[in-house]
């Protein structure tokens, strides 16, 4: 992975949308492998990861589905989440906010509460080591009961002076698309002081990401591509300051932005909306933050008072205290100074 260039804007270093298990290093996987018993896949760890290819959403999530048998105990969830903090720190990120299931990767052996556990000494490894500030943002299933995702909103909140600053929901959007179910997972997660953030009009239509606002409390949009196909959609993100959290090369391989086709980023700026990066899974795109960032204007075509425009919504959305957020516009008025 690269190092972000010094001369973006410091909220373009801010990546507010990626997942933990998108960040497993090849010479990780194939340690854990080794020491779990798991067979190397062919062409070795680094491409089993990738996604050479635009394809559809379940095609992507099967290559980051990859990793899940290595992320079984909480040694490895605590080593895997102090590398992507370091990784993250080296490619020039200033704040991370790490989305992660933890109940995909809890066993009989590493229960729920011993993987949450793990995974925030391991945020708090990876902050002491790389000196960038982080959190993590627990992610609900679409497909799982909501008696289980209830559960994890409650140990999020527990856990929120460990670092859990934010609530997720993830999951294929199109073929689950009902949310009305886990509203009290919700909740439970805003009445405990997380901010709010669902993948929602991805791979579903754009009306999607306003049952996400409307039955979630979301203030943020993962992806939220299909939002520039309904005009009255991108209209009333517009006018409810909901924040979409674009991963434009993810985007393109998931079939979430067709081939050829223009990234509708553009057209939420012009609509009004607020618009943050960030790089999804890099090791399944090989583009994290830094490259997503530069090829906001060399691919995306943005002028730099847009990217200035994103700079500001990223430090103003970004799910950190007040004291991290003034840091923040301080680097950057220091840099424009």
């Amino acid at each position: 992975m690269s190092a972000a260039g010094a001369t973006l804007p410091v909220g373009l270093r801010l990546n507010l949308h990626t997942h933990l298990e998108g960040w497993v290093r090849p010479a990780t996987a194939a340690a854990l492998a080794a020491e779990f018993g798991v067979p190397v896949p062919d062409g070795g760890w680094e491409e089993a990861m990738h996604v050479a290819h635009p394809g559809d959403l379940p095609a992507y999530l099967e290559r980051v589905a990859v990793v899940y048998p290595l992320l079984r105990t909480g040694a490895a969830l605590e080593r895997v989440t102090a590398e992507a903090v370091v990784d993250a720190a080296a490619d020039g990120c200033r704040f991370l906010e790490l989305r992660v299931g933890p109940v995909t990767h809890a066993t009989a052996e590493t229960p729920l509460e011993a993987a949450m556990e793990a995974l925030c000494r391991g945020l708090q490894r990876g902050m002491d080591e790389a000196g960038i500030r982080a959190g993590l943002v627990p992610a609900a299933l679409r497909h799982h009961p909501p008696s289980e995702n209830e559960r994890l909103a409650r140990l999020a909140v527990r856990h929120r002076p460990d670092g859990v600053v934010g609530f997720d929901i993830a999951g294929d959007d199109l073929t689950y698309p009902e949310l009305r179910a886990h509203t009290r997972a919700f909740e439970i997660a805003r009445e405990g002081g997380l901010g709010i953030t669902a993948h929602a009009a991805e791979a579903g239509p754009a009306g999607a990401a306003r049952d996400a606002h409307e039955l979630l409390g979301a203030t943020r949009i993962g992806h939220g591509t299909r939002l520039a196909t309904d005009s009255e959609a991108l209209a009333w993100a517009a006018d409810t300051g909901i924040c979409v959290e674009v991963c434009p090369t993810s985007n393109r391989l998931t079939g979430a932005v067709p081939p050829g086709a223009p990234h509708p980023l553009r057209r939420f700026l012009a609509a009004g909306c607020d618009v943050v990066l960030g790089d999804d899974n890099p090791r399944q795109t090989w583009s994290p933050l830094s490259e997503e960032a530069a090829a906001l204007s060399t691919r995306e075509g943005l002028l730099p008072e847009e990217l200035e425009r994103m700079s500001e919504s990223a430090i103003g959305h970004a799910f950190c205290d007040d004291e991290t957020r003034g840091r923040l516009r301080a680097e950057g008025e220091r840099a424009q100074a």
